[in-house]
């Protein structure tokens, strides 16, 4: 998923290349669970003939300003991305289009041409994007909700001690909580905690000033780093566990193991002989992502864990819950039907109409290194087998055979 310095590295290439430029040709997608509240029609009729005056960002959202309102804002979602013609706008690690696809891309949702021929695009590949038209989009929400940015409006040690004194909820979950403070996902969070060598389950609460003030110096560090050098992850420092927390596979940084847990309702990365619990917590079990069982095993466990194991609050987006939900639904259909009752064959099969199937079918973990298509909906299956249509009638033979009071004529 973008986070801040992605989404800074996108908003900075706008400025660079497109402020003061008129919109010349405007085209939106009719795609209307990204494009939230106004038909493309209208929004194209917003949009041609206005100047862009600038673009801003808060958190992991950003709008353009232009000479008059309402104004397009964009809210990344999962993989989102904002790309320039003939511009490296960011190489993030996930990055939802390639620069071989075609041009503008099959998942483009809004394209403009400006004045001076130049184009831009918001891509969204898995359609958890939201690409909105406000009179005042710092005044609605998303944005309105937002903590301080984690860049812009950065806290002083006093106040992140003060913060974190008040929040019973385990460090992890709390970063990731956009009302808390506003830019850090996944990766961040799990780099800063590991830079600052705080476990990810330990409480909020329990932090010393000394351990606030470590990690407040390592919140700054790491976003102003991954800003300046527009989130090209090539140019991380060698040493950050960024390099090595995809995937979820076994591996080591700087020489010690790093293991994954469930944190905040994700999964997370961090090295036990680094980070350990302390305080009332030291010792306790930590809780992993639970291994995959079989399916009578499994029935009524939440394989996604999308509840914080530490009692606190779950920060993760709504379109992460949709498609880890849809993910943990998915994953409870047995594989293959057999032989099973038609009954329940078919109402596994009317489920893939769903849009929480849809979202299973592409929205992964965002610790996956790979992308899946995500704009094509899956079709309901007929019912077309010799055997599903013959259900209901008896068998021929049977039928031949059920008046048993007639006498069998013998066969001379």
């Amino acid at each position: 998923m973008p986070e801040l310095p992605e989404v800074e590295a996108a908003r900075r290439a706008i400025e660079e290349h497109c402020i003061g430029k008129k919109i010349k040709k405007a085209i939106i997608a009719d795609d209307s669970k990204v494009i939230d509240g106004v038909s493309p029609p209208d929004f194209v009729a917003a949009l041609v003939g206005k100047t862009i005056v600038s673009a801003l960002r808060k958190g992991k959202n950003l709008w353009l300003q232009l000479d008059s309102p309402p104004f397009p804002s964009f809210q990344f979602g999962m993989a989102g991305a904002v790309y320039i013609k003939g511009v490296a706008v960011t190489k993030y690690k996930r990055s939802a289009v390639n620069d071989s696809d075609e041009w503008p891309s099959k998942y483009s949702k809004f394209f403009v041409q400006l004045d001076d021929g130049l184009e831009l695009s918001f891509t969204d590949k898995r359609r958890f994007a939201k690409v909105r038209l406000l009179e005042d989009p710092a005044s609605k929400p998303p944005i309105s909700e937002l903590g301080p940015d984690a860049l812009l409006e950065p806290m002083t040690v006093d106040e992140l001690h003060g913060s974190l004194s008040k929040k019973k909820v385990a460090i992890k979950a709390l970063l990731l909580d956009q009302s808390f403070v506003s830019g850090i996902g996944n990766w961040i969070a799990d780099e800063v905690l590991y830079q600052a060598r705080i476990h990810p389950l330990q409480i909020a609460s329990s932090l010393s000033r000394e351990s606030s003030a470590t990690l407040h110096n390592c919140i700054k560090e790491v976003v102003q780093y991954a800003v300046e050098v527009d989130a090209d992850c090539d140019r991380f420092p060698l040493e950050w566990l960024f390099h090595f927390r995809w995937g979820k596979k076994p591996g080591k940084v700087n020489g010690k193991e790093i293991d994954f847990i469930v944190a905040g309702g994700r999964t997370t990365a961090y090295v036990p002989g680094l980070q350990k619990l302390n305080g009332n917590q030291a010792g306790k079990a930590v809780g992993k992502p639970k291994a995959r069982t079989s399916k009578k095993k499994r029935d009524g466990d939440d394989d996604d864990n999308d509840n914080n194991e530490d009692g606190g609050s779950e920060p993760a987006t709504e379109e992460e819950k949709i498609a880890r939900k849809a993910k943990s639904k998915r994953e409870l259909r047995p594989k293959s039907p057999g032989k099973k009752p038609l009954a329940k064959r078919k109402s596994k099969a009317s489920d893939t109409d769903s849009e929480e199937d849809e979202v299973a079918a592409t929205a992964d973990d965002d610790d996956d290194d790979h992308d899946h298509g995500g704009d094509q909906k899956k079709k309901p299956r007929r019912v077309t087998s010799r055997k599903q249509v013959m259900v209901g009638k008896a068998p021929k033979k049977l039928v031949n055979n059920q008046n048993t009071n007639k006498p069998r004529k013998k066969v001379k």
